[in-house]
Order: C-alpha cells, then structure tokens, then sequence
C-alpha cells in the first residue's frame, strides 16, 4: 500500500496535497499497490482527491487534530502505516512534511529521502528516488535500502491531473495521543498564494532603489495571478515582509516561472529558484550574475521595463479574453 497525507489548509485541500495523491497513485502503479490518501483534521472537500488517484480516501477528523502538531501527527500516521503494511508513505516536502518525515522514518525504522522528484524506480529489487542537490546543481539517486520507505515530495516535479470523478471520505477511528503543545494564536498571510505552492512568481531586490516603488512589481504580479517574492536585502530592509523572502536563508522555491527585477543573483539567492523551470531576469547591469542562470534576460531600466511589460501583458489578456 502507498499511503499519502493530503494536507489541508483551513478545511480546504492544499494544491500540495492534489501533487502528492498523484504521484502517490503513479508510484502505485510502480509498485503494483493501492494508493491510500490520508486526510487529518477538518476538510470539506476531501473528496476530490479521488479525481487525482486515491483508491481510498480515509478521514480522521478529531479535536486533537484542528491544529498541527507534529508528535501527534506522526504517531496517528505511523500507526495507520503500521496496521495496514504500507511500502511507501508519502508528505508533501512542505514545512509540515519535513516536520514529519524523520519521526516517521524513526519510528518505521523506513529509510527516508527528502525532496524527491521523479517517480521512483525499482532497481535489484530496491526502491530508488532522485533529488537535488547542491542547491539543484546535480541530482543524487537515493537507494532505500528498508521494507519501508518515507519520501517528502519536492512541489511543482509533477503536474497534478484529474484521473477521474470525485469520491468520498471515509471516517475511520484511529487512537489520537494527546498533546504536549497548546497553540496559542496562529498568524497566517489569507489571499495570496503561498510562495511554496505559487506557479508564477515575481520577486524583486535593491534596484527597486526604495519601498514606495514596490507597486510596478505588484501590478505585474497582479496581471500574471502571480505571488510576490523578494531578496534577502529588502526583507532585511524592512521594505517587504520576511515570508516574502526567498532564498538558501528565506524560502525554497521552484514555480513554472520566476521573474526576477533588479536582483543581481547572489549565490544564496540562487540557491533558492534555479530549481524554477523558467527564469526571467531584468537588470540594467549586463555583467548581473543573474543572467547567467537566467532563460530569458531583459538588460534594461526595471522602472521603464516592468511597466511597458504590465502594459503589453495586459493588452495581451484583452484581445485573448
């Protein structure tokens, strides 16, 4: 059996977990199993997790799970792993996923590999995954070498597609342990597409020159239905919020499209996007290191650039509506 936590996010299915239940059921397919989707805590629409492959959807839905907590959640999914003998279980490689996949793996004794992204292949027997590493620069196959194996699956390495009609939850009673931690209050940025999650991302640096300038950068991200993003430098700044901030120090991320404005490319800065499968770069400075990791270049004044880019986006949007 494969077994799959879906994630959920104020009761509603997180586009993580529609990514992790399809690369659940093709590695199903790999291994000859059935694809289980898990789901804890209040949720509404669980259901349409059976479009994405789940065979069986399974809810748990009880007070000790309104909030996560990772001692509790990683009990409640080692023991239905436990019982129903499952080869693979799978996490989305989110905050809440790499809080779980070592106390998962531990307590199965499971061999565990983080970030993997592609479908895994069996070789002599044996369950292989790739990742990145080295900030993305190579690529390292991991062997598990255990009956069980406990992967947290890199966002954006399959596109999710519906496989079928929606289906049902089924509840099912499973012993929650109590917790050791009281949630207080909980702060959360509403109306906006997490950066971990966001297809189209567009983020900006120093050459923005001050914060009052930010509003061609929204404008464009508007257009585009993209997330905002930003350099280490400006978040230290005080000109964006830190959760804006990505990067090896801020946020990982790997959308379809990441456009970078006035960002020369510091290594820690690329080390966090050169997973993204297209990079844009506009920068006045040619010798930008940006560039050298960039797709597409744009060498030119970003406050004469992204507006005359807005402009045409949203021409483009018209005569295609």
């Amino acid at each position: 059996m494969v077994l799959v936590l879906a994630e959920t996010l104020d009761g509603k299915v997180r586009k993580t977990a529609l990514e992790a239940v399809f690369y659940g059921a093709k590695a199903a397919e790999v291994l000859n199993a059935k694809c289980i989707a898990i789901v804890l805590g209040p949720c509404s629409d669980g259901g349409k997790l059976a479009g994405y492959g789940a065979a069986e959807i399974w809810h748990i839905d009880d007070p000790g799970l309104q909030t996560f907590d990772s001692q509790v959640f990683s009990k409640v999914i080692t023991n239905i792993a436990s019982e129903h003998q499952a080869k693979l279980i799978i996490l989305s490689d989110s905050s809440t996923g790499r809080n779980l996949l070592g106390r998962i793996a531990a307590s199965l004794k499971a061999g565990s590999v983080r970030g993997a992204n592609t479908l895994p292949e069996i070789k002599e027997g044996k369950l292989h995954f790739n990742r990145p590493v080295f900030s993305g620069k190579a690529t390292a196959t991991c062997r598990i070498n255990t009956d069980i194996a406990v992967i947290s699956l890199m966002g954006n390495s399959l596109k999710p597609q519906t496989t079928g009609s929606e289906g049902t939850m089924k509840k099912i009673e499973v012993p929650i342990p109590s917790s050791n931690t009281k949630v207080i209050n909980v702060k959360r940025s509403v109306g906006i597409v997490p950066l971990p999650e966001a297809e189209i991302v567009v983020s900006a640096g120093r050459g923005m020159k001050e914060s009052s300038n930010w509003k061609i950068v929204e404008e464009l991200a508007e257009t585009l239905g993209a997330t905002t993003a930003c350099s280490r430098p400006v978040a230290d700044s005080g000109w964006r919020p830190h959760h804006e901030h990505v990067g090896q120090t801020g946020i990982a991320i790997r959308p379809n499209l990441y456009i970078a404005i006035g960002i020369s490319g510091a290594i820690q800065h690329l080390a966090g996007v050169n997973s993204s499968k297209v990079i844009v770069v506009i920068n006045k400075d040619p010798e930008a290191p940006f560039f050298k990791a960039a797709d597409y270049g744009v060498v030119g004044d970003l406050f004469e650039v992204v507006p005359r880019l807005t402009e045409a986006l949203k021409e483009f949007k018209a005569s295609h509506h």
